[in-house]
């Protein structure tokens, strides 16, 4: 018998609006993910107090924890925590590194979690890896989906604004990505997923273009949108490879590097950019810069504190980041002068 149609994992809600931690304990009930069972809450260390708050009134009986930072040690140790009672759920409620944490934590403790964001840093929203940090550095573990998903804007609109802008870089870079794994397809015959493009694609396709910004309801509720599309696009070509290509490879690199330089986002968006200089795609390359820019998010190094020579070192560097991920970068296959000469036109083509 042919196989008609697939079957697509995806969250059972998801929900971007003002007011969604005030009103999780509703949520959770409606959407029959939480009905009989305790519930655990882990909040970040900034905003704790008030979020516990807000969730008191309807899951008054949920234990909350505290995620001290976005490492491993985190993330394990929350996970012995919630092993030690039977809970039905565990919900992380804050940025990308109490997301990521409590991703991992529940994958350990074998139980389902849901993801409320109160930023729009990334795509770990929806993703199915965590990026936490170990003795060597930062890896992605890989991790179940979130089985829902809250976007609160509220806490969007108060969050540092550095940080929320960092998600359109993000999802910008999901372009960049997609060519990468559409050369690895044509040069190495490597399967792709076309609906898994397809929905990266839509993700910043959507967002690319926009001249509003993140001082509306309007903007964020794409933003969201497009983040978790990216996300699960993951999802269903089973690896980072939609959303993932030598823009990230560059951004692995710096924090390899010059750890604490800038933030995912920014640095994806830089290199993506990067990237599509390399291709020679000069309307392509526009565009993603005048976005960027739009957004007041860095371009060049020097946005974001290095010098050419120093990101001349991490474009030598980023193809070890991701062995066996086919990218422009391995494509070009540029030695250390070429990868000079091409920095240099880069910045100054776009430094201001």
């Amino acid at each position: 018998m042919p196989l008609l149609a697939r079957m697509l994992p995806a969250p059972l809600t998801m929900d971007v609006r003002r007011g969604a931690v005030a009103q999780l304990g509703a949520l959770l009930a409606d959407s029959r993910v939480a009905t009989s069972g305790r519930v655990a809450v882990a909040v970040g260390p900034g905003q704790g107090d008030h979020i516990e708050s807000l969730i008191a009134p309807t899951l008054g009986e949920a234990e909350v924890f505290r995620v001290a930072d976005g490492t491993v040690d985190a993330a394990v140790s929350l996970g012995a925590d919630l092993r030690k009672a039977a809970y039905e759920v565990v919900v992380g409620v804050g940025g990308g590194k109490t997301i990521d944490v409590t991703k991992y934590a529940a994958s350990l403790a074998g139980i389902p979690m849901v993801a409320v964001a109160t930023n729009l840093s990334h795509d770990g929203i929806c993703s199915p890896t965590a990026s936490l940090v170990h003795e060597g550095g930062k890896g992605s573990f890989g991790v179940p989906m979130p089985l829902a998903i809250l976007v609160d804007l509220d806490f969007v609109h108060n969050a540092p604004e550095s940080l929320v802008r960092a998600g359109v870089g993000d999802v910008v870079s999901n372009l960049s990505a997609i060519e990468d794994w559409q050369l690895g397809n044509v040069e190495r015959g490597e399967p792709i997923d076309g609906l898994a493009c397809s929905m990266s694609r839509t993700a910043a396709e959507a967002l690319i273009g926009r001249t509003d910004s993140i001082e509306s309801d309007a903007f964020l509720t794409v933003l969201a949108e497009s983040l978790i599309l990216s996300g699960m696009s993951m999802v269903v070509a089973g690896s980072s490879r939609p959303a993932s290509g030598g823009d990230h490879e560059i951004l692995h690199a710096v924090d390899q590097l010059f750890p604490g330089t800038s933030n995912h986002g920014e640095l994806a968006g830089i290199g993506a950019a990067f990237c599509f200089f390399l291709r020679e795609d000069g309307a392509r390359v526009k565009q993603v810069v005048e976005c960027l820019r739009r957004h007041e998010l860095p371009v060049v190094p020097a946005d974001i504190g290095l010098s050419a020579e120093q990101f001349a070192e991490v474009v030598a560097l980023a193809p070890a980041t991701r062995p066996g991920r086919y990218t422009i970068l391995e494509h070009l296959r540029m030695q250390d002068s070429e990868i000079r000469d091409r920095v240099g036109d880069y910045v100054r083509a776009f430094g201001s």
